[in-house]
């Protein structure tokens, strides 16, 4: 018994290391918005716009990072798309990407190593900087 809740709590360490690490990536980095007012439930004309400016693309070009995360290194796909499998992310985000730059729209993306180290930056900055749209 001892050994087994030993093994569940090291899986709950684990998986809530990966989960806060995906989020901190995508979310806490520079690039990321962090807007002053949320937009209003039911309001979908700024959704799409909310989910481009408040989230960030990681390792989009490394298979072994995106299999281990779920496919949640697709940020911007994964918010604008939840229904669609994460198996389709790789082939949907040129699209997402092209069709931001045609209307400019922001689409952001950077590499691992990049997004650790903005979000140490994040992290570690005197005072949070909310923007106000």
């Amino acid at each position: 018994v001892a050994a087994g809740l030993v093994y569940y709590a090291g899986l709950h360490l684990v998986l809530g290391l990966l989960l806060s690490v995906v989020f901190q990536l995508a979310h806490c980095v520079e690039e990321a918005e962090f807007p002053a007012v949320p937009t209003p439930p039911g309001d979908t004309a700024d959704w799409a716009l909310h989910q481009l400016r408040t989230t960030v693309d990681f390792s989009r070009h490394n298979p072994l990072a995106t299999w281990y995360f779920g496919g949640l290194n697709f940020q911007a796909v994964h918010h604008l798309f939840p229904r669609i499998s994460h198996v389709h992310y790789p082939l949907l985000a040129p699209m997402v990407r092209a069709a931001c730059e045609r209307v400019g729209l922001p689409y952001r993306e950077m590499g691992w190593a990049q997004a650790i180290a903005k979000v140490y930056r994040v992290g570690f900055r005197p005072q949070a900087t909310v923007t106000a749209r």
